[in-house]
């Protein structure tokens, strides 16, 4: 039975602290952020300047998404010349980290920097718009999400929830996860308390694990404490920040659960509706460029962290079986397709979101598969 830790349950896992003030600096070169911080508005800006409080559900420092987050609120206060101030605030500062969709919609805060998978417990379509087992890598979710009909739909869903959201890029294919035991077979999921959010935790939930839901903050803690025996996050890039080759001795690959985890900036929905067009714009403008950023950051990122951990650590990453793949994709199909049975809002997510898997299948095997199959590459796992 799956046992998922809602914004209600979760417990604070950073002690919350006063906002530092406005002239505070935020960011030096792309540096991680490590506390709540302001950026200052430009001396030409017009006008008193439109405080907007991000806050995100990602631990201070950590490269990638805090980074991404701290991007996107300097964009946004520069490009607007101080006119939208924004005062970024990482995980638990603020409000909970698993929070922030809560906060946003209710008006407590103006923006949120996230992922919408873990607000699933308001309608299992939020998963579609990060990601879901077996489904889009992060071009191609953000191909559905820009030309495919996807936005118009997250639109209307958050629209009930009074949020606005836009995406802000993919981390790309995950690797499967750190586990206290090789995983062979089917068997071994049965009794293993795993941390994997989203459509992915249902899953292996069907398989007898038990699947838990934690903010990045709180996983390292879980881990020490023993109340988990597995943990999925993102890929190398950040599984070497967080430490998880000293704890857990299984790296596993490829990833099921995973395949292109987008980020997402939400806002208050009644937030959003005030601003004058040419801030809409210009939000839109800097989301579509940390489009970019945000997926080059963790492309690049993740080689160039796998090769140190291999080098580092000693972690010999194992493939999962193919009788084990075949049967994780299985439950998969059966769980992403099981949202369309939810009511008509999640039909209508399910149906757009396969057709576009089924378009963009047809070319990819014939271009980009086939491609890479021949460039050749280093077997970095030998």
């Amino acid at each position: 039975m799956t046992h998922e830790l809602d914004d209600k349950t979760m417990p604070d896992l950073q002690q919350t602290q006063k906002p530092l003030s406005r002239r505070r600096a935020l960011l030096a070169g792309g540096a991680a952020l490590t506390g709540a911080a302001a950026l200052a508005t430009p001396a030409i800006a017009q006008g008193s300047p439109r405080t907007v409080r991000m806050a995100t559900s990602w631990p201070g420092g950590l490269g990638g998404l805090a980074d991404s987050a701290a991007r996107v609120a300097e964009g946004i206060t520069t490009g607007s010349d101080g006119r939208l101030n924004v005062e970024l605030y990482p995980a638990g500062q603020l409000v909970p980290p698993l929070g922030v969709h809560d906060a946003a919609g209710a008006g407590e805060i103006e923006m949120y920097h996230s992922a919408e998978y873990y607000f699933q417990r308001k309608h299992r379509g939020m998963n579609f718009f990060t990601t879901v087992p077996l489904g889009l890598t992060s071009v191609e979710h953000a191909g559905w999400i820009k030309f495919g009909g996807g936005q118009a739909l997250w639109d209307e869903l958050n629209a009930g929830f009074g949020v606005k959201s836009l995406a802000v890029g993919g981390t790309g294919v995950q690797m499967g996860g750190w586990f206290n035991k090789p995983i062979t077979s089917m068997e071994d999921f049965e009794g293993l308390t795993m941390r994997m959010p989203g459509l992915g935790g249902q899953v292996i939930s069907r398989l007898g694990a038990n699947a838990v839901v934690l903010p990045g903050g709180g996983i390292v803690e879980a881990l020490f404490e023993g109340s988990i025996d597995a943990t999925e996050w993102v890929g190398p890039y950040n599984d070497l920040q967080f430490g998880f080759q000293k704890l857990l001795s299984t790296y596993i690959y490829p990833g099921f659960h995973e395949p292109g985890t987008t980020a997402a900036v939400g806002m208050n929905l009644d937030f959003w509706n005030s601003l004058p067009d040419i801030d809409k714009a210009l939000i839109e403008t800097v989301t579509d460029a940390e489009m970019t950023n945000h997926t080059a950051d963790y492309y690049g990122n993740n080689g160039l962290a796998l090769v140190q951990l291999l080098a580092e650590s000693g972690v010999k990453p194992t493939r999962l079986p193919d009788d084990v793949w075949n049967e994780l994709a299985r439950v998969s199909f059966e769980v992403t397709s099981g949202v369309a049975d939810d009511d008509d809002m999640g039909r209508r997510i399910v149906e757009s979101y396969d057709a576009y898997r089924a378009l963009v299948g047809a070319a990819g095997p014939i271009s980009q598969a086939e491609y890479l199959s021949r460039r050749g590459a280093e077997n970095l796992f030998i």
